[in-house]
């Protein structure tokens, strides 16, 4: 008998516009892959008004929540989706502010209309459960802070004691990002959507914020395994975090986060990757340029204003078109977060960073072209970079096709993450044959092995590792224009490289879905 498997997440990489990071890709391909391992998995999320659209849908009933003190009507539609059942909720409040799958929300109020979205997509999820819409699962399979008040509800709001013996398996895609809102006093708030019936919720508040409830801790806490998307990961976050120094751990939950570890209830798993995609030969510049010129149309047509970034990309673009001979390419994809660029803005001397010490090595050798969009700062100061070096290509923004492009053309791809919980941009970039460059933390650490099919650098603090990011970029320049046979062979050892979803689906099966 195949074991069910119940999955919520925001997001679903097969649906288009459903997409936004990494954990779309695992809702997409890990349920194939675990139907091998005898495991039957369907997934749940909210419609965000487009996903009404999918020709495909069909309606099989409606909850009534009480949720801000009235009762709401949550119609419920399947489809499928690769072989794995979907269910999508629908309701005007899952796309009040947009049919976007995230908002964005003022510094002042952060996660405020997500928080209030997903807690009402949890208790319409809770209630199909208990109204037997949705099948009973073996396992409830919980993806991020979004999805982290499904287990805060079974094991804590009246309506729902019949099911809070359920299974729950929470995974942590990334730490850093927690939901919390205020126990009450806001319109987004545990009061203001549940009332007096959530009670005893103490171990779900806040350890900093103590009016506040933070459903990324309900997740750790109340779930019966708690899973990280990659070995290094569940180490690291038992640490405390210390930004000012670089070192981003368990991001204020290490404490609950090292008693699930001691009773063996904390795993980390690597996420894997599909290889069965055709990736094709090598585009020709003249494909990435035309590729990237219309990515950039896009964006431009977008805003009435031409943004200055896209102006110094297209000039830089155009330049680097007509040059005779490409040399080396260095390229960056993924979201322009602290994250992901803030060892790229660590100064490394008096009015310098670490950027500008990278383009200076590149000047002459190669072009270094990075696709991102994300932090309004950072955005403005690659765009300064631009201005200043004609070998620097910063794409403002994002394109499918694009970014499958520059995996393929470049020699190799920089991936400096202060913190990667798995990361899948070095993946794609490995199976495409493109090795990278990558610090030595999380994902980053269990897939890049240095000198063998990438390179990896390390440091004690910010400060230290810039140096070994700038120390290691130039060894690798000069491996790839004097020492071709021993990049090449790197390059291949990259290619071959696999972390393939059936390991994976191996052991979800063996260590998540095996719940005691």
């Amino acid at each position: 008998m195949k074991k069910n498997i119940l999955m919520l997440a925001a997001e679903h990489g097969g649906f288009s516009g459903a997409k936004v990071g990494g954990v779309g890709d695992v809702i997409r391909d890990l349920p194939q892959a675990l139907n091998e391992q005898n495991c039957q998995v369907s997934v749940a999320l909210p419609s965000y008004g487009f996903l009404m659209r999918l020709p495909s849908l069909k309606k099989i009933g409606s909850v009534n929540v009480v949720f801000y003190s009235y009762v709401h009507t949550v119609s419920i539609y399947s489809t499928q989706e690769a072989g794995h059942g979907v269910y999508i909720f629908d309701h005007p409040f899952f796309y009040h502010k947009g049919e976007v799958v995230y908002c964005d929300d003022p510094d002042h109020s952060p996660f405020a209309s997500d928080a209030s979205k997903f807690a009402l997509f949890c208790a319409a999820t809770a209630q199909a459960l208990l109204d037997n819409i949705l099948p009973k699962p073996h396992v409830v399979h919980c993806h991020d802070w979004h999805t982290g008040f499904l287990p805060l509800l079974l094991k804590k709001h009246s309506a729902f004691k019949k099911l809070n013996t359920l299974p729950i398996v929470f995974t942590i895609h990334n730490l850093a990002m927690q939901g919390t809102r205020p126990t009450s006093g806001d319109d987004s708030s545990l009061r203001a959507w549940f009332g007096e019936d959530v009670s005893d919720f103490d171990d779900c508040i806040d350890p900093v914020y103590q009016n506040c409830i933070n459903p990324m801790r309900a997740g750790i806490v109340l779930s019966d395994k708690v899973h990280t998307v990659s070995p290094t990961y569940a180490k690291e976050i038992l640490m405390p975090s210390d930004h000012k120094q670089g070192v981003f751990g368990g991001e204020g939950l290490e404490s609950d986060l090292c008693k699930r570890f001691h009773e063996k209830k904390l795993i980390g798993i690597l996420n894997g990757c599909d290889y069965g995609v055709k990736v094709g030969r090598r585009p020709s510049k003249d494909t990435l340029v035309k590729v990237a010129h219309a990515a950039l149309l896009k964006w431009v047509a977008k805003t009435p204003q031409l943004k200055s970034t896209h102006f110094l990309a297209q000039h830089n673009l155009a330049a680097w078109h007509t040059k005779k001979t490409a040399g080396l390419t260095i390229t960056s994809v993924g979201r322009l977060t602290e994250q992901k660029a803030r060892l790229l803005l660590t100064p490394t001397s008096i009015g310098r960073v670490v950027i500008d010490d990278l383009l200076d090595a590149l000047k002459g050798s190669g072009t270094f072209i990075l696709l991102g969009s994300g932090s309004t700062e950072i955005e403005q100061q690659l765009c300064i970079r631009m201005g200043e070096y004609e070998h620097f290509i910063f794409l403002n923004g994002y394109d499918e096709d694009l970014s499958n492009k520059m995996y393929s053309y470049g020699h190799l791809f920089l991936m400096p993450s202060s913190f990667e919980p798995c990361g899948i941009s070095q993946l794609l970039a490995m199976r495409a044959g493109q090795p990278c460059l990558v610090s030595s933390v999380g994902g980053l650490k269990d897939t890049v092995a240095h000198n063998k099919n990438g390179f990896v650098f390390s440091g004690k603090d910010d400060t230290h590792k810039a140096k070994q990011l700038v120390s290691l970029f130039n060894t690798a320049i000069s491996m790839f224009t004097s020492k071709q046979d021993e990049y090449k062979k790197i390059q291949k050892s990259a290619k071959a490289t696999r972390f393939t979803w059936s390991d994976v689906a191996k052991e979800y099966a063996e260590k998540l879905y095996n719940v005691d």
